[in-house]
């Protein structure tokens, strides 16, 4: 039995499969296959443009390197290059307040190339870890679960620094480009837990939406980011429409700045992906056994249930902005609010370590889902213990609106910004004892490496696993023979 993982669910890695051919609107690596099979709509731009570059690229690096080492790099750094952890430093240090370039001078153009090539080297770390692992022959479970947690983790850190190369900063725009792509990222797991299968369309996040997002930073180092507070009308030339159409003039101003029209743009993204991941997840509830055999009740409660589980990202959504909408102590006085006013924290420099935070919570729940759905677990994982935190800094911060009383905690701006470095500080030790836990578990029980490529022999041995000869697409995963393998070694520890 495992120190976070049970026996039982461990048990269920060993249905874990892998069929080694490369699923272009992935391109994740290891994917566990349904009954049914995979369904792959292939997008254009990966077939014919990024995938002949992903399979040269993936030829650069030595079969001695493990998948999970790559993507661990893609997170986190490159030798003498900068990736999305490194890109977000560099945003600390030119405007560690996020301040944009509304209320400051903002970092140098060249900063936000760094940010492209940084972005887009990630995404193509990100595409060749699954074919580093069929080279290698470590592909499994556990590649899967270290491939989704890098990017829940990129997800809030590219929210930041993309809202603000649209020099959107402290609002409510930023806040509502967190809900987004953290929704677009729940609904994907959400669905892959309940199908099988990570559906990715012919437009898709981790292919055309990063690629959008270099776009906009080589757009805001050639032009700064004042370029997207102009009118998408002006910016086309047509703004002589306002004056020359008069029915125009009863309509809302239809010069919309670019930076929210490009929000629009996304909340259009996530509407369709909400319609078509409900529409799959639907489709394979009805078509299971369960919801066809006994009786109508049965079919109404396997029917009902897959979307109660979605019930913790709106809750956590909830519990968030409530506290992030509380008003700033009054004493408060900070680079963007003065003492006395009564502006929400979002309007602070709080707003980036509150964000921070919060993806961090959200990467440990999509994490509980990714490993209920590995070690196919029925039941998935709804309740997180750091609601009771956040709903508690919530109602404090709020006191004044909800219970007609000053705060108790929040008194003054010294006390919020510690408060919110203490959830900073426990969202990251929580998300990183998952992570370790998991990991080791993992690794123990199927008797793998995680960032060398070797496995246990059956006497329980490490021994290099580096294929010798051929091109390392062999059968790819097989638990039940990797858990045999490392049988007598488990055996061992529990003597």
């Amino acid at each position: 039995m495992g120190r976070y993982i049970s026996q039982r669910a461990l048990e269920g890695l060993n249905a874990y499969q892998y069929k080694g051919v490369d699923k272009l609107t992935c391109s994740r690596g290891p994917q566990r296959l349904s009954v049914q099979g995979r369904r792959q709509v292939e997008s254009v731009l990966s077939k014919y443009i990024l995938n002949p570059y992903w399979n040269q690229l993936v030829k650069l690096w030595p079969k001695s390197v493990a998948p999970n080492t790559v993507r661990a790099i893609a997170t986190s750094l490159l030798p003498r290059l900068s990736l999305v952890f490194i890109n977000f430093l560099t945003l600390l240090y030119y405007d560690p307040y996020y301040l944009t370039s509304k209320r400051a001078a903002g970092p140098p153009s060249w900063l936000y190339f760094t940010w492209a090539a940084g972005l887009f080297l990630y995404q193509s770390l990100d595409a060749i870890d699954g074919k580093q692992a069929r080279r290698t022959q470590m592909a499994g479970p556990l590649g899967e679960m270290f491939d989704h947690g890098c990017d829940a983790l990129n997800t809030t850190l590219e929210a930041i620094l993309t809202c603000y190369a649209l020099n959107v900063g402290r609002s409510w725009w930023t806040v509502a480009s967190q809900v987004a792509t953290l929704a677009n990222f729940y609904l994907t797991t959400w669905e892959e837990y309940h199908t099988g299968q990570l559906y990715l369309g012919v437009f898709s996040g981790p292919v055309e939406g990063i690629l959008m997002i270099v776009g906009v930073y080589v757009i805001t180092g050639l032009y700064g980011p004042s370029f997207w507070d102009q009118g998408i009308l002006t910016f086309l030339h047509l703004d002589w429409l306002k004056n020359s159409l008069p029915f125009l003039k009863s309509l809302p101003d239809l010069d919309v700045p670019l930076n929210i029209a490009f929000m629009y743009f996304g909340g259009i993204g996530l509407a369709f992906n909400i319609v078509t991941s409900f529409a799959n997840v639907q489709r394979h509830v009805l078509a299971s056994p369960a919801s066809s055999s006994n009786g109508a009740s049965s079919f109404k409660r396997a029917t009902i249930r897959p979307f109660l589980r979605l019930l913790p990202f709106p809750i956590a959504v909830a519990l968030q902005v409530f506290w992030l909408s509380a008003p700033l102590p009054q004493t408060a006085a900070s680079a963007n609010a003065q003492p006395g006013s009564a502006e929400p924290i979002m309007n602070s420099p709080l707003l980036v370590p509150f964000l921070l935070a919060w993806g961090l919570q959200f990467a440990h729940q999509v994490g509980r889902m990714i490993l209920a759905h590995l070690t196919k677990r029925k039941d998935m994982p709804f309740w997180e213990w750091l609601w009771v935190w956040t709903a508690l800094m919530g109602l404090d911060a709020n006191s004044q609106w909800v219970f007609g009383r000053p705060p108790i905690l929040h008194r003054t701006y010294a006390s919020t910004t510690l408060l919110i470095l203490i959830s900073l500080i426990l969202s990251l030790y929580a998300y990183a004892r998952f992570v370790y836990l998991v990991i080791n578990d993992i690794t123990d029980f199927l008797g793998i490496a995680c960032f060398t490529v070797r496995k246990k022999d059956k006497e329980g041995v490490w021994r290099s696993s580096i294929p010798q000869n051929g091109n390392g697409n062999g059968s790819g995963f097989n638990g039940q023979a990797l858990a045999q393998a490392s049988g007598k070694a488990e055996s061992d520890k529990t003597k």
